[in-house]
């Protein structure tokens, strides 16, 4: 009866001591759901800063993807260029370039010139549904990027899926209908706002830049209000140019102002809704945001520890050493872009250094700030990426090597090359099959002239190698970036 009485006693206190009365179990109160802290409670200026920084650094993404759509999306008064160079729409619409995106661009870092970009934010508290056509790319290697506000990728729609030319509808998280006839499949988004990048590849020839116009005029976004089940056209080329009031500067637009942060997130953290498990945390922000709308102090704290965390913790991660996985020689890779789930560092990271990055099975990329002896990619010097024959990037889609100026853009020069790779059809092998890329400022002698990535006479520079439809080896890590050798 002792034993009894005791292994009854310390059951009792590991499951929350039950209570036996009667021979009835009594039950402890069983708390609520989610318990929010209690408003009104003295929070020191050092806690809210705490609390901040961790907002800021979560949250980034997400005011980027919000300011991003409010501005283009939100104040493009129709379909055209900006500044014109930047494919801009207004929202639940699209622009397609006609030709490779323009150096002078500085909507997006680290953008590539492998393919005819276009772009749509979508933003369905304006329109609930939007149709997107595609139109039969025959053997072109093509995707449509297709992301919500947390930059994951929710629709997978390209060559390297199969997918059927047609009509193909989205739709936002609270819609709620039937799929109407002519549209071949719905896709839900889990947020209200989003946005579609469609990427068609075209070599730098101009018998294909003119095969591929056909092709991308058939490339439309619009509010399922307008869906006729016909195929409509426009001759992107023809679109007229619209002034860019924020022209200028070196570096991305800021769409992210740090003094702005925490009068935005509120906004955000309406918009998108908690991920399971994420609820105690948009709780704890909210606290802390309630809290600083009553008293200038805490409001200033905030603002004070956003331009810090921009400064100290987001700027770093601009640099392609600073995210991803190592990837071999120096470079680094994504294993989770745009299905960043809880990685919350990568997002941010991405976000700040090469935002809207597909997924891995459709596209891998590898950056690189360093040479194979560790030291900084510099302006002057003169450096040789060898691919050996068996190690030319494995690809159903295509693969280029891209040079980036120390602001993730192209750097201008006299020959306007700014990546090398499936897209040359002049390039230069070795005799031993192997394909020797010439980074320097000065162009090398003779034919290997077609094989000279132009970088800059000073200043540090970024390489990024791209793997569209990436084969196995490079899809599951097996194959390995080449060496970055410096010649002199």
């Amino acid at each position: 009866m002792k034993k009894t009485l005791i292994f009854s006693s310390l059951l009792g206190l590991s499951i929350g001591a039950f209570a036996q009365q009667g021979g009835q179990v009594l039950q402890p109160t069983k708390p609520s759901e989610v318990q929010s802290p209690i408003p009104g409670a003295p929070l020191s200026k050092e806690y809210v800063q705490a609390v901040g920084q961790m907002a800021y650094i979560w949250g980034w993404p997400l005011v980027n993807m919000h300011n991003r759509e409010a501005e283009i999306g939100g104040k493009t008064p129709y379909p055209g260029y900006l500044g014109g160079v930047l494919p801009v729409a207004p929202s639940n619409q699209n622009t397609m370039l006609h030709d490779y995106l323009a150096p002078e661009q500085r909507f997006i870092t680290s953008p590539n010139q492998d393919v005819v970009y276009g772009l749509s934010f979508l933003n369905f508290t304006k329109d609930p549904a939007v149709v997107v056509q595609i139109p039969d790319f025959g053997d072109r290697f093509w995707v449509y990027q297709i992301v919500d506000q947390r930059s994951n990728s929710f629709a997978t729609v390209g060559s390297m899926y199969g997918t059927k030319p047609g009509f193909y509808m989205f739709v936002g998280p609270d819609w709620k209908g039937e799929k109407p006839a002519g549209i071949e499949a719905v896709y839900k988004s889990p947020t209200n706002i989003g946005a579609i990048f469609p990427r068609v590849f075209m070599d730098d020839t101009e018998a294909d830049k003119a095969a591929v116009q056909p092709l991308i005029n058939q490339i439309r976004i619009y509010p399922l209000s307008e869906f006729t089940g016909e195929i409509k056209t426009t001759d992107w080329s023809q679109l007229k140019d619209i002034p860019n009031p924020n022209a200028g500067g070196d570096g991305e637009t800021a769409w992210v102002v740090p003094e702005k942060f925490f009068d935005q997130l509120p906004v955000v953290l309406e918009e998108v809704p908690a991920l399971p498990g994420e609820e105690a945390m948009y709780a704890w922000i909210r606290q802390v945001l309630d809290a600083a709308k009553d008293s200038p102090e805490l409001k200033q704290a905030l603002v004070d520890i956003a331009v810090e965390t921009e400064k100290s913790i987001i700027q770093p991660m601009f640099e392609f050493r600073n995210n991803g996985v190592e990837a071999g020689n120096g470079w680094r890779t994504q294993k989770n872009a745009a299905e960043f789930g809880y990685g919350y560092f990568q997002r941010t990271a991405t976000a700040k250094g090469n935002m809207f990055s597909n997924i891995p099975f459709e596209t891998m990329y590898f950056g690189a700030d360093f040479d194979m002896n560790k030291g900084r990619l510099t302006g002057g010097n003169k450096y040789e990426v060898t691919f050996k024959k068996d190690e030319i990037p494995p690809v159903n889609g295509f693969w280029s090597l891209t040079l980036y100026n120390e602001q993730h853009f192209f750097h201008p020069n006299e020959i306007d090359r700014y990546s090398l790779g499936t897209k040359n059809k002049s390039l230069v092998y070795n005799a031993d099959g192997s394909l020797t890329i010439y980074v320097q400022p000065t162009a090398p002698e003779g034919d290997l002239k077609n094989n000279w990535l132009p970088s800059p006479s000073e200043g540090v520079f970024s390489l990024y190698i791209r793997a569209y439809g990436p084969k196995k080896p490079i899809f599951e890590g097996t194959w390995t970036p080449p060496q970055i050798k410096k010649v002199n």
